[in-house]
């Protein structure tokens, strides 16, 4: 009976690549998931709060966040490393904790979802399309006409907090700082 629920444990976990996929300069699109699809945390302030737990965690991985959106019942976001030490698991450790204390009594789900980008997908504009698809996931769900009014989407980018994905010239500054950080 026991060796039952472990195995059923186990099943219900989602596969992960092997660890090398999600260290170094690896691209990862995880999205974050409240549990039950649970609403009513999603704030100014919270978003906020949030922000500055995943600027710490970013720079102690040595990551960025290209993207991200905050939806009323999950979170996407894509994330980049800017060396060899980044790890995108410890991050994502990490910051499911500390999410997870700042929701309180909510909970996220048990494991995020992840799609590792490979060097093909990043080429032939499949970067930048999943890039678009974050941002104007509020706009899909019916909560806002242009993506540019949902005020809880943006970029962190360690050391340069005025990037802003609604910004013209945001693609180039990113990858400016971008190069600046992963020397």
């Amino acid at each position: 009976m026991e060796s039952d629920r472990q195995s059923i444990r186990y099943s219900a976990r989602l596969k992960r690549l092997d660890d090398s996929f999600y260290k170094g300069c690896s691209y990862v699109h995880w999205t974050f998931c409240l549990q039950d699809r649970e609403t009513g945390w999603l704030s100014s302030i919270h978003r906020e709060s949030l922000l500055s737990e995943m600027r710490e965690w970013l720079a102690r991985y040595h990551l960025c966040c290209y993207g991200y959106c905050l939806m009323p019942d999950h979170g996407h976001f894509l994330l980049i490393g800017l060396n060899d030490r980044a790890d995108q698991l410890a991050f994502v450790r990490e910051f499911t904790r500390a999410w997870n204390h700042m929701l309180e009594p909510l909970r996220l789900s048990r494991q995020a979802f992840d799609t590792v980008l490979r060097e093909n997908d990043r080429k032939s504009g499949g970067f930048a399309d999943l890039a678009d698809y974050i941002w104007h996931n509020p706009v899909r769900a019916g909560l806002v006409e242009d993506w540019r009014d949902w005020e809880h989407l943006g970029s962190v980018l360690p050391g340069y907090a005025s990037l802003d994905p609604r910004k013209a010239y945001f693609r180039d500054n990113f990858w400016k700082g971008y190069q600046d950080q992963a020397d």
